[in-house]
């Protein structure tokens, strides 16, 4: 069963993908074209506006932070593998709250099931040396290991499934 974090990603993922196909489409009508599908009811809203809004904003910057560990032309990056590159380096930066092992596994997965053969394996070299770079004290502190999401804070919403 998806979470309503992992379904928001996926979402984002999405989101990002279409706008790399079409960046004279504006957000809002990217979002409204997502929100069709049924499942993005059981999708954490906050998040996913945060994700895509927030690497739509960003992305100039965001790519320049990916693409000095790419070991490959950026042209040879898939749009899949760019936008979950995206997504991740957006809440690496930014989702300080949530644990940067949680967001690599999330991106390595999101990967499995909309990117190429290995594009996971791609997504988690990226991913793991972007988190050296902007989270050093926690790498150093938490070696990495596959980890579910945190449990919501006790006043939040669960997950739907």
């Amino acid at each position: 069963m998806k979470t309503a974090r992992r379904r928001a990603r996926e979402f984002a993922v999405q989101g990002i993908y279409e706008w790399q196909l079409n960046p004279d489409r504006p957000a809002s009508l990217i979002e409204k074209h997502l929100r069709e599908n049924d499942y993005f009811a059981k999708a954490d809203e906050a998040l996913f506006r945060t994700i895509l809004y927030g690497v739509l904003q960003d992305v100039d910057a965001l790519s320049r932070q990916l693409v000095q560990f790419y070991e490959r032309p950026s042209s040879e990056v898939s749009p899949v593998e760019r936008a979950i590159l995206l997504m991740a380096a957006l809440e690496l930066n930014k989702q300080v709250a949530t644990p940067y092992p949680v967001i690599i596994n999330e991106a390595i997965e999101i990967a499995k099931t909309f990117g190429g053969t290995d594009g996971h394996k791609f997504v988690n070299g990226v991913l793991d040396k972007l988190a050296a770079e902007v989270r050093p004290e926690e790498v150093r502190l938490k070696p990495r290991r596959r980890q579910p999401e945190p449990a919501a804070a006790p006043d939040a919403e669960p997950d739907a499934q």
